[in-house]
């Protein structure tokens, strides 16, 4: 192996991250690092895996082994390169500037005796096994039933490959049925919780990094779509948001609409945020150990403790074996003090996690604020195997916690045992959110970038009923979102729990819409003529209406929901899709490529670039670049499995 060129190319600025008064505040220098895998011959090496020795970062060389990893801390660095039938690199030092990229060029040494290819590289061979082996392997699912009803093989991915579950891998994920058609004549609500969680984008992102396309059941598309910011208008008035909504074509599918529902929540400023009560609780039990768990646990942590105030306070709580108070509650002017106690954190021993929710729950009592931010932070795996005697008593305590005034935050970490349906459930009893970390970055985003729109909540129980207009609209379909469905009662029904909205959050939904005019051949589920409804000429007296869009919300301090109303008429559709909508169109296609969704149309990995390129926009932290970059590797994934 021999590096062919070492260069810093071009400056740009520097990632920038948010304080908690969601102004820019400058993040630890970081640049990128880009270049090609090649054999001796000059050829690019497919599917070849950069490394960054001591760390989670890595990347997966595209077709023509073209590799790029983003947000890398400035300094030096080590590299390690391997690839099925090639011998693997050894550390190559690299150095990377801040604000650059450093393009570091590799060439490996194929090995034509398959078992030292093996010896020299058996984390890169297994790896390589595994996509020889996906045509004949089980896809990774839930515990569930297959997908017969839809008409595809069980364990089928896009395009006609399959995924494999790595020996011993135990994780779980929730079954995802696709949200089908309903006819707007005889179903003309449609009701739902909002949800900002977007911990399935970042798991997605490590799956992908990890050279794996995602389990089918790990793709939740609406999380997919909130991941990103928008620039949606700022509300103004006496709600806390405001709501955008829109027309526009659907890309895979030209004769159907694409409409999007959007809020925005109002930023705040750090001297309008009321003072937090936060109390970490740490998995710290034998299955934490490995260092994308615990060590980034602490790493992640550090980055919200570097952001308190002096009025703020946090406690820490662990559990394993047993459930103890690590650190009391603490001023966040004592850092040095909040700091040492997480340095301490070791991991070992089995997992009491019940008994850990309850000492932390008590611990924010005892510190409770009227008015404040009190709210437990949950760092797991998820695997509670201990404590609690079942998971339904586990939810009944959260949610009395979340009605006395504490909610819940769900950070999840690590491979191989995570549990996804589980952790996501808890935070959605709990008033809180849900995020998936798979690097310090990502830690830096959800505790600077969105560090308000993760701790403080602004509007609860926020629910959207949208009514169809069935002169206009024949049929319509939510995309994502399956598991926030509500009745169309639910919705005036104040004891209903839902979603929250944090300071500066935005909230993306898309439905698919079959106009009455479209040639279709969607699946509406249509009924016999009904005798006593009115018929659609009945909303003929507004013909340019598509849809009506209502939210009710509650403020966080009261049980009582407030109306939000908006109407989407001829005005509001577009020709095209560009900018935000483009980019979001492009997520959307993006989730049902991955799932081989019956609804996906004509949509592609080229025509999830396509869209993304064209909605990329200003994109100040490179989000919308890296996911370009994972489109790219996924689609390489898909040709190299199926032997294109």
């Amino acid at each position: 192996m021999s590096i062919l060129n070492l260069r810093t190319l071009g400056l740009v600025p520097a990632l920038l991250l948010f304080a908690p008064t969601a102004r820019p505040a400058t993040l630890p220098a970081a640049g990128a690092l880009a270049g090609t895998v090649r054999d001796a011959a000059g050829a690019g090496i497919p599917s070849a895996r950069v490394r960054i020795v001591g760390s989670t970062m890595h990347a997966v060389a595209d077709s023509g082994g073209r590799y790029r990893i983003e947000r890398v801390p400035e300094g030096a660095h080590a590299l390690e390169v391997s690839a099925r039938g090639f011998r693997t690199s050894p550390p190559t030092r690299v150095l990377v500037r801040s604000g650059g990229t450093t393009v570091a060029d590799f060439t490996l040494e194929r090995v034509t005796d398959e078992r030292d290819a093996v010896a020299a590289a058996p984390e890169a061979a297994a790896l390589g096994q595994q996509r020889a082996d996906a045509a004949r392997s089980d896809e990774v699912r839930s515990a569930a039933a297959p997908r017969a009803e839809h008409g595809r093989p069980t364990g089928h991915a896009p395009g006609g490959y399959r995924r494999q579950r790595e020996p011993g891998n135990t994780e779980e994920y929730g079954r995802i049925y696709d949200n089908r058609y309903f006819a707007a004549r005889n179903a003309p609500l449609s009701t739902f919780s909002i949800d900002v969680d977007r911990a399935s984008y970042s798991n997605v992102r490590r799956f992908i990094m990890q050279g794996q396309l995602p389990p089918a059941d790990a793709v939740r598309t609406e999380e997919l779509i909130n991941y990103f910011p928008y620039e949606y208008p700022e509300p103004s008035g006496q709600h806390p948001f405001g709501i955008t909504a829109d027309l526009g074509p659907a890309p895979w599918n030209p004769s159907h609409r694409l409409a999007r529902i959007a809020l925005q929540g109002r930023r705040e400023a750090a001297r309008e945020l009321p003072p937090s009560n936060l109390v970490f609780l740490v998995d710290v039990s034998g299955s934490m150990a490995s260092e994308n768990k615990l060590p980034l646990v602490k790493q992640s942590l550090r980055a919200l403790v570097r952001r308190l105030r002096p009025e703020d306070r946090v406690a820490i709580v662990v559990y394993a074996g047993s459930a103890g108070l690590v650190l009391p509650s603490t001023a966040g002017s004592v850092k040095h003090e909040i700091l040492a106690a997480l340095g301490r954190l070791e991991a070992g021993g089995s997992t009491a996690g019940g008994a850990g929710i309850r000492l932390a729950y008590e611990v924010a009592r005892r510190h409770f604020i009227p008015g404040g931010n009190n709210r437990v932070i949950l760092a797991t795996d998820g695997d509670f195997n201990v404590g609690v005697s079942s998971e339904g008593e586990l939810v009944r305590l959260i949610e009395e916690k979340r009605t006395e005034g504490t909610y819940l935050t769900v950070l999840g970490f690590g491979t191989g045992n995570y549990k996804d349906r589980r952790m996501e459930q808890l935070a959605d009893h709990g008033n809180g959110n849900y995020a998936y970390i798979d690097n310090l970055m990502e830690a830096e985003k959800v505790f600077g970038t969105e560090l308000t729109a993760t701790l403080f909540t602004i509007a609860k129980d926020v629910k959207i009923q949208v009514e169809f207009n069935p002169a206009r609209v024949r049929g319509y379909r939510l995309i994502g979102y399956e598991n926030r469905l509500l009745a169309a009662e639910d919705f005036n029904d104040d004891r209903k729990d839902a979603g929250e909205l944090g300071a500066g959050h935005t909230v993306t939904a898309l439905y698919e819409i079959v106009p009455v005019d479209a040639e279709s051949d969607a699946p509406l589920g249509d009924v016999d003529e009904l005798r006593y409804q009115p018929a659609p000429e009945a909303a003929s007296g507004r013909p340019d209406e598509w849809l009506t869009v209502k939210v009710r919300y509650k403020l966080p301090e009261s049980e009582r929901s407030r109306l939000l109303v908006r109407t989407v008429r001829d005005r509001d559709a577009r020709t095209r899709l560009a900018g935000d909508f483009a980019f979001a169109a492009s997520l959307a296609a993006f989730g049902m490529v991955l799932r081989d969704s019956e609804h996906r149309g004509s949509a592609t990995f080229d025509q999830v670039l396509r869209l993304a390129r064209e909605g990329r926009g200003v994109d100040t932290y490179g989000y919308r670049a890296e996911f370009i970059r994972l489109v790219e590797m996924a689609q390489s994934m898909a040709l190299a499995t199926r032997g294109e």
